[in-house]
């Protein structure tokens, strides 16, 4: 696996987009499950990561009048390449029918300990939420691929090479392209070398 492209992810801000408020009666803003799964496909890959449910465990179960309440502990690991991490969650679950009551309950206690779990990641998974600053919790920064297609889109605009020149000479195009890794600064030479080329035939041409 590529930590460094990966450190990189778990490094930038959670998007405030994906933070939501704390239910009635509860505290704490969160993060929902789908979408700490959805961050998971798509920083570690969908055959990258695991996880795994050790222990789920009947913790109470009452009545409350015609209802079922019950109420689950789950313990959860989740696996990235040799890297564990494993965490607790809790779930209730409410019914008319007792199946209903405990496949709620341990659904959420699973998913619970699930995003806790991956919280221990990075602040896309809500470590950020643990901080009462939220220091971390604002729009992320663009990751290094859509930086270099940012330079590719724009290096094809070009209309002249003297336009492309001085574009791609200025100071801040010049600190994106040496921040990017030896991969995508490659796509980018390539790109502004065909580009020059298609140009250099337009003007021969006329």
């Amino acid at each position: 696996m590529d930590w460094k492209k990966i450190s990189a992810e778990l490094e930038k801000k959670l998007d405030p987009k994906y933070v939501k408020p704390p239910p009635s009666g509860k505290y704490g803003d969160y993060i929902e499950g789908w979408h700490a799964i959805a961050e998971a496909n798509r920083i570690f890959g969908y055959d990258g990561w695991s996880y795994n449910v050790s222990q789920l465990n009947l913790t109470n179960a009452s009545k409350d009048g015609e209802k079922q309440r019950v109420c689950y502990m789950a313990l959860v690991s989740v696996r990235v390449g040799e890297v564990a991490r494993t965490d607790v969650g809790h779930g209730q679950g409410f019914g008319k029918s007792e199946g209903d009551a405990h496949d709620s309950a341990v659904k959420e206690a699973v998913t619970d300990a699930l995003k806790r779990a991956l919280r221990t990641f990075g602040n896309p998974f809500g470590l950020a939420l643990y901080d009462k600053t939220k220091a971390n919790v604002g729009k992320p920064e663009a990751g290094e691929d859509e930086k270099a297609e940012w330079l590719l889109q724009n290096i094809r605009k070009a209309k002249s090479i003297p336009q492309l020149e001085a574009w791609f000479a200025d100071e801040r195009r010049q600190k994106l392209y040496n921040g990017l890794g030896e991969e995508n600064r490659a796509r980018v030479d390539v790109e502004k070398e065909r580009h020059i080329q298609s140009l250099s035939h337009i003007t021969d041409a006329a």
